[in-house]
C-alpha cells in the first residue's frame, strides 16, 4: 500500500518538474521512468486491494461475531438477572417468614410476660390486703383488750377509793367532834375517785382513738397502693412502686409497739 502512494508521488513530482511543449500545455516526461512507476502500481494495486478486500470481509466478519458475542451477552445478563431477581424474590420472602416468626414468637412472649405479671400483682394485691385485714383485727384486738384492761382499772380504782371514803366516813362518823372533815374528806375522795375514773376513761380513749387512727393511715395506704397497682395493671405500666409499702407497714406496728405496753 506505502508502495502504491511512493509511485503515486513519483508520478506527481515527474509530471510537476517535466519541461513544458512551447505554445501548448503539455509536458515532456521520461517515458522509462514513468513506465516503472506504472508498473510498479499494476503490481502493487491487486496486492493492496486483496488486502482491502480481506480487511472488510475480516470487519463484516468481526461485526457479525461482535454482535452475536453482544447477543449472547444480552441474553446471559437476562438470564442471570432474571435468576437473581428470583433469587433474592426467595430470599426476601424467606426473611420475611423469618421476621414475621420471630415477631409472633416476641408477641406471644410477651403476652406471657404480662400474664405473669399482671397475675403477681393480683396475688401482691391480695396478699397486702389480707395482712392489712389481719393487722386491722390485730390492733382492734390490742384496742379493745387495752381499753377494758384501762377501764377495768378504773373501775377497780373507782371502786376502791368509794370503798376506802366509805369507810373512812363512817370511822369518822363515829367520832363527833371530826364529824364535819370526815364527811368533807369523804366528799374529796369522792370526788377525787370520779375525777381519776373520767382520767382514766379519757386516757383509755385517747389511747383507742391514736390505736385506730394509726390503724386507718395504714390502711388508707395500704388501699392506696392496690388502687395504684390494678390502674398501673390496667394501664400496661407493669410499675411496682407499690411493693415498698410492706417495709413501711412492717415499721408501723413495731413503732406503736411500745404505745400498746
Amino acid at each position: 500500500m506505502y508502495r502504491c502512494f511512493e509511485a503515486m508521488e513519483e508520478l506527481i513530482a515527474i509530471v510537476e518538474e517535466a519541461r513544458s511543449v512551447p505554445m501548448s500545455a503539455n509536458c515532456v516526461v521520461p517515458r522509462e521512468a514513468v513506465r516503472e512507476l506504472l508498473a510498479d502500481l499494476r503490481e502493487a494495486l491487486p496486492i493492496e486491494l486483496d488486502d482491502a478486500q480481506d480487511v472488510l470481509d475480516e470487519r463484516d466478519s468481526l461485526i457479525d461475531n461482535a454482535r452475536e458475542s453482544a447477543d449472547t451477552m444480552v441474553t446471559t445478563a437476562e438470564q442471570d438477572s432474571q435468576a437473581m431477581m428470583a433469587q433474592a424474590r426467595a430470599e426476601s420472602d424467606r426473611m420475611l417468614s423469618e421476621a414475621k416468626s420471630r415477631a409472633d414468637r416476641m408477641v406471644d412472649e410477651a403476652t406471657a410476660h404480662a400474664a405473669s405479671i399482671q397475675q403477681n400483682a393480683a396475688d401482691e394485691a391480695q396478699r397486702l390486703q389480707h395482712s392489712a385485714q389481719r393487722e386491722h383485727e390485730a390492733v382492734t384486738g390490742r384496742a379493745r383488750s387495752e381499753a377494758a384492761r384501762v377501764i377495768e382499772a378504773g373501775n377497780a380504782n373507782y371502786e376502791k377509793s368509794v370503798s376506802d371514803g366509805i369507810a373512812e366516813q363512817q370511822r369518822l362518823v363515829s367520832e363527833a367532834e371530826v364529824v364535819i372533815a370526815a364527811k368533807s374528806e369523804a366528799d374529796r375522795i369522792v370526788d377525787s375517785a370520779y375525777a381519776e375514773s373520767d382520767r382514766l376513761r379519757g386516757e383509755c380513749d385517747v389511747y383507742v382513738d391514736e390505736k385506730l387512727a394509726g390503724f386507718e393511715e395504714v390502711l388508707t395506704g395500704t388501699l392506696r397502693s392496690v388502687n395504684r397497682g390494678r390502674q398501673q395493671l390496667r394501664t400496661g405500666a407493669a410499675m411496682h412502686d407499690y411493693v415498698e409499702y410492706p417495709h413501711q407497714y412492717e415499721q408501723g406496728p413495731r413503732a406503736a409497739a411500745p404505745m400498746a405496753g
